[in-house]
């Protein structure tokens, strides 16, 4: 099997990019943040306080998260329920950079990543990919760009479906995210020694995948 790992802080487009050179090299596409966002959200619904990592812990534990795929696009599942467009909130994001430290959330998601990446080809991106999960994959891109260019693409998707983002506010939350990500004790957000740094800061879409499938290709 050929394994891609993405890895990168928030905002800076590893699900597009990620997306698209798995569309293009027709390989499975496995979006490690959605798995997460997914405990997030059974947290909120069941109104746990997120800091309270045995609660968490406990969520995690009595929930199913399970990812299928139809027509090649990944469907995460939350206790048998299509969840992918209950994910992508604010509320949800910031929610799942808390709890993803915590030491149970992780191990039970990294199984099934692990499962995933041993049955396909595929591209993942996260945090830890290339570092943990993943250390043994072909191709390793640490992908990101500045935290003012992160936030005006997250308001400009946000505006996209209708709401509204306050930019300083974004790149406040944004910094935020990066520091408890790349400061957490267990598997920190990190570029792994042998990923190849991409400044996406400056460059379109297409030219970040070109460049990554020129990299693979090499790999």
């Amino acid at each position: 099997m050929k394994n891609i790992a993405i890895d990168g802080p928030a905002g800076a487009g590893k699900s597009t990019i990620a997306k698209l050179v798995a569309k293009n090299l027709g390989y499975i596409y496995v979006d490690t943040g959605a798995m997460y966002r997914c405990i997030a959200l059974a947290c909120l619904r069941k109104g746990i306080d997120i800091t309270d990592e045995l609660a968490v812990c406990n969520v995690c534990d009595d929930v199913e998260v399970t990812i299928t795929y139809e027509n090649k696009v990944q469907i995460v599942l939350l206790d048998g329920e299509n969840v992918n467009e209950y994910i992508r909130t604010e509320e949800v994001g910031n929610t799942t950079s808390t709890i993803a430290v915590y030491a149970r959330v992780r191990e039970k998601l990294v199984e099934l990543q692990r499962i995933l990446a041993g049955k396909e080809n595929v591209v993942m991106d996260g945090r830890d990919i290339g570092s943990y999960v993943l250390p043994e994959a072909d191709t390793k891109i640490y992908l990101t760009a500045s935290a003012r260019v992160r936030a005006e693409r997250r308001c400009l998707e946000l505006h996209n479906r209708g709401e509204y983002a306050d930019a300083v506010e974004v790149e406040k939350d944004i910094m935020e995210r990066d520091y408890r990500d790349m400061n957490r004790e267990i598997s920190p957000l990190k570029q792994a020694e042998d990923a190849v740094l991409i400044d996406s800061s400056n460059m379109t879409i297409d030219e970040v995948v070109l460049k990554i499938m020129e990299i693979a290709h090499g790999s």
